[in-house]
């Protein structure tokens, strides 16, 4: 890998006509805690994120969109621990590597300029006792020991124009800045060194609706302009689908759903999927009502057998309480076959098996 950033040629609009994966996450496995009874937050959970896309994670808090950020990055903290799966990344000129298996020192090279990643909490990220121009510039000078500090200084300051902050900024200290502007502080730095995929754990969180349209409209245009791929992490579906190409839907540490954005919008197979889209009111069209989901996630430390999901179904029916749904092709005519879901109601073999016809989840599901 190179050890000077170098920018790939993009074309804006090119998402969706060329699938080369950039970074693929391979049956990745976390347990929390170091004996006989940890508990598996993840279970050999499996994505792939194509160069030059914005790839939306979505679930209820808890339901290990964070911990798998972290594992994949290596940096998930104690007690937590990989178990399992591989996380491979492939570089611009095709080379490969799985982050789990790279040493300390490739690692340290890696971070910030092959991936970085934005963390939830701008504030609780940045140092409070160093002005952010020094904070960028540090990382420069980590990566390139072969710039000056008055070079750093400068990349900085356009690193900072770039978000739309005046670069006089550089010498204010973190608590001087707003809320919105301290995200975008969080922003330049990921991007310092023109990594290839860029992280967002809930970049918006805290901000008012007003700067979370700034800060999405921000992503989209640097994504158009730089051609980085984006892993956009939330709870909020409704925002994923103003940014994101496609939408991996997560519940108790597994992937239920996964599909391109308008296709989860328009129309979810998973009823979890459309019960997150029901959380939220439109902004246009009809009114409808506005239903929660009831019930709590499973505890993860004693996981129920068959489908998680199930006490909270509308669509639960005796086999869920036994057997474990798998991410399949849904049988339903016409459906991108690119798409997965993990209901039994979807289940081609056991759609067949079971003599039933398989259920395509309506936009006005009634949860009960």
């Amino acid at each position: 890998m190179s050890a000077v950033p170098t920018r790939s040629v993009w074309t804006p609009g090119q998402v969706g006509r060329v699938a080369e994966p950039v970074l693929e996450i391979k049956n990745l496995s976390v347990d929390y805690g170091f004996d006989a009874n940890p508990t598996h937050v993840l279970r050999d959970v499996s994505l792939t994120l194509n160069r030059g896309e914005v790839l939306g994670l979505a679930g209820e808090s808890g339901c290990g969109k964070s911990t798998l950020a972290y594992a994949a990055t290596r940096l998930l903290p104690p007690p937590g621990m990989i178990t399992g799966g591989e996380v491979i990344f492939t570089d611009r000129s095709g080379d490969q590597v799985d982050v789990l298996s790279q040493s300390d020192q490739d690692l340290r090279a890696s971070r910030w300029q092959d991936m970085a990643i934005v963390f939830q909490g701008a504030m609780n990220s940045l140092n409070p006792v160093h002005r952010v121009g020094r904070q960028i510039s540090d990382a420069l000078l980590a990566h390139l020991p072969n710039m000056t500090k008055k070079q750093a200084m400068e990349r900085s300051a356009d690193l900072l124009d770039m978000v739309g902050i005046s670069p006089d900024r550089l010498r204010s200290y973190p608590h001087q800045l707003s809320g919105g502007m301290r995200q975008r502080v969080m922003i330049a730095m990921a991007l310092a060194l023109d990594p290839q995929v860029l992280i967002m754990d809930e970049p918006t969180t805290a901000l008012d609706v007003v700067m979370q349209r700034q800060i999405v409209e921000q992503i989209a245009e640097l994504r158009d302009r730089l051609g980085f791929s984006v892993i956009f992490i939330t709870h909020d579906v409704s925002l994923l689908i103003e940014i994101a190409d496609r939408i991996a839907i997560m519940y108790a540490g597994e992937i239920v759903e996964e599909a391109a954005a308008q296709d989860v919008y328009r129309r979810p197979r998973h009823p979890y999927s459309d019960a997150l889209l029901h959380s939220f009111p439109p902004l246009r069209g009809p009114r409808r009502e506005l239903g929660g989901i009831p019930g709590s996630p499973p505890d993860l430390a004693n996981r129920p057998t068959g489908c998680p999901f199930r006490d909270r179904c509308a669509h639960v029916f005796d086999a869920c309480a036994t057997v474990h749904p798998e991410l399949v092709t849904p049988a339903v005519p016409g459906d991108d076959p690119r798409r997965q879901v993990a209901c039994l109601r979807h289940d081609p073999a056991r759609v067949a098996a079971g003599g039933y016809e398989p259920v395509s989840v309506p936009l006005e599901l009634s949860i009960r």
